[in-house]
């Protein structure tokens, strides 16, 4: 997603606040180590919440929390919640875990402490760690038990970094 004219400010700010990265000439050479700067995952960890996420992901991956998929868990939901699976998500290909609709989706459909290790996959699954730029320009705590919500998703370049000083 592109940057919007107040998440550029937003930028611009956060540039001239680090010392290292203010002192830089306005030249292609250091915008393009800025935007280096800013592709790093940010320390300390901050989470938001992924916009895509595919089925296999959910179904083959085991989460650095030690979560995975379960099909006696899914089997046990009743034929609506398991219709509301395949019409909501598996038509669709992927969920958007920053949406709170389906994170409602989810703790609908795998209600009750029957669906809790359900729930608590695709919840892990749904976040992951945040670069500098997506850090800087989310909203939201950035906690594993409360991920931010992304402005801005992607990799920062070049002409991102000439754009805020104007160039």
């Amino acid at each position: 997603m592109p940057l919007s004219s107040s998440l550029y400010a937003t930028l611009l700010t956060d540039i001239a606040a680090d010392g290292a990265l203010a002192a830089l000439p306005h030249n292609s050479d250091s915008a393009d180590a800025i935007a280096t700067a800013y592709r790093v995952v940010a320390s300390p960890d901050f989470w938001v919440w992924r916009t895509s996420i595919t089925l296999k992901e959910i179904y083959e991956t085991t989460t650095d929390d030690g979560t995975s998929w379960s099909s006696t868990i899914y089997i046990a939901r009743s034929q609506a919640e398991r219709d509301a699976w395949h019409d909501v998500f598996v038509v669709m290909g992927t969920i958007n875990a920053s949406l709170l609709n389906a994170r409602q989706g989810i703790a609908d459909i795998f209600s009750g402490a029957g669906g809790l290790a359900q729930r608590t996959h695709l919840l892990t699954i749904g976040r992951r760690r945040a670069t500098r730029v997506e850090k800087l320009l989310a909203t939201g705590t950035g906690s594993t038990a409360s991920p931010a919500t992304m402005r801005f998703e992607g990799a920062l370049d070049i002409n991102d970094v000439l754009h805020a000083w104007g160039q």
